[in-house]
């Protein structure tokens, strides 16, 4: 699935080459360090191709990733690797993420935003008279 479209000159990118999943996970901006993203990987956070991999496995151009970061899943097809990090929107050229997937974190995003804060209805500490309640009501 990857196109022959001409790409931008940038400095290290490639559709030819091959890449350590950490260092393209950190190049692409998925994960502030390398370190982090080797952590991602050797957690089962990142799949290569449907298979949890470790983070010294090599990526090519049309690799597709599925990719956990925190509470956001991206599904990724890799369209370029570059071990030197750019820019974010230079990094954005290095894949190209599935249409279901865009949908999903946009939805899952609307109910995060939605969601009330936790704890938002508490007023703090109890006071002595919530404390006996409290007491009262565990027995």
């Amino acid at each position: 699935m990857v196109d022959d479209t001409p790409l931008p000159y940038i400095p290290g990118l490639s559709r030819d080459g091959r890449l350590r999943l950490d260092k393209w996970l950190w190049a692409a901006r998925f994960f502030k360090t390398r370190a982090l993203a080797q952590d991602a990987a050797e957690g089962n956070k990142v799949k290569l191709n449907g298979q949890t991999v470790k983070a010294s496995r090599e990526v090519k151009a049309g690799d597709r990733l599925d990719i956990g970061t925190g509470q956001e899943r991206w599904e990724v097809t890799v369209l370029a690797v570059n071990g030197q990090r750019r820019p974010a929107p230079e990094a954005r050229l290095l894949y190209e993420e599935s249409a279901e997937s865009v949908a999903r974190r946009a939805t899952e995003q609307e109910q995060r935003a939605l969601a009330p804060s936790p704890g938002q209805d508490s007023r703090g500490r109890p006071t002595k008279r919530d404390r006996r309640r409290l007491d009262r009501f565990a027995g």
